[in-house]
């Protein structure tokens, strides 16, 4: 699969959140690589990208079946974008590779900020990393379909990140309202078939007709990111105790995310073994 690559980065991150001396100010841009162990002991290298002045980070990694996914936090629109770059069965009919955009709310906490990313610096770059916290299975049902050339008004990034994926950008009714709530434009979003609306509507894992709609199912993981900000306490000269910044808790969480698809054979991962 020729999909996006990033260049190579230099082993820099970790632990220490100082910026380091001549570093760049308040508009910060980082980028960094951790390896990573992933679920069946492989090790990955995932990348690492913060821009404090767009307030962005980006994380991306190669699952062990080969698929790129990426995960883009637009802390400004409080947006999170999941892309999956899958690769195809040419044997069954499919393109090289299938792409995937799963938009979904960014809620407060739930990764450390843009300008605390980009002061990150790596002690050890060959040490392999795992989680030290690993968060609960999200399982979403993505009900409606985001139109990509009007994406730009929910998120500047939907335009970069799901090029690929222009037919494939799922998002939730839950998340739509909050957006409409904050003036995003509503003609960008349509509702797409459920269950309700086509009785005869199956799981794809347990449709026959490759050729029919049915509810695929995709799961993916961000196997490790900075989550949470460190605290450490200092004692002045005159005994009066203030906290500071000293590091990073990491997390593992998966998902799992449900949409309409208009034919099976766009869904061909998600079958019953």
């Amino acid at each position: 699969m020729h999909g996006p690559r990033l260049p190579a980065l230099p082993a820099l991150l970790w632990l220490a959140l100082a910026p380091l001396p001549g570093a760049p100010g308040p508009a910060a841009r980082a980028e960094l690589r951790v390896r990573v162990r992933l679920p069946g002991g492989q090790v990955t290298e995932e990348s690492l990208q913060a821009d404090s002045g767009s307030d962005c980070i980006s994380l991306e990694l190669r699952t062990a079946d080969g698929a790129l996914v990426t995960l883009t936090a637009d802390f400004r629109q409080e947006v999170k974008i999941f892309r999956a770059l899958i690769l195809g069965e040419l044997e069954r009919g499919q393109s090289q590779f299938q792409a995937l955009c799963f938009v979904t709310r960014l809620h407060r906490n739930e990764i450390i900020p843009s300008e605390s990313m980009a002061k990150l610096r790596q002690k050890n770059p060959r040490t392999v990393r795992q989680a030290e916290e690993v968060r609960g299975l999200e399982h979403l049902s993505m009900d409606v379909a985001v139109n990509f050339s009007k994406g730009g008004q929910l998120s500047s990034h939907i335009h970069n990140v799901c090029a690929e994926a222009k037919e494939a950008i799922y998002t939730r009714e839950d998340d739509v309202k909050f957006w409409l709530e904050k003036g995003v434009d509503g003609s960008m979003f349509e509702v797409l078939p459920q269950t309700s609306d086509l009785p005869d509507l199956q799981r794809c894992k347990l449709c026959a007709d490759r050729w029919k709609p049915c509810i695929c199912s995709y799961s993916l993981s961000i196997e490790w990111y900075p989550c949470m900000l460190k605290y450490c306490k200092s004692r002045d000269a005159g005994g009066k105790v203030s906290s500071y910044k000293c590091g990073i808790r990491s997390c593992q969480k998966g998902y799992t995310f449900d949409y309409y698809v208009p034919q099976k054979q766009l869904c061909l991962w998600d079958e019953e073994t």
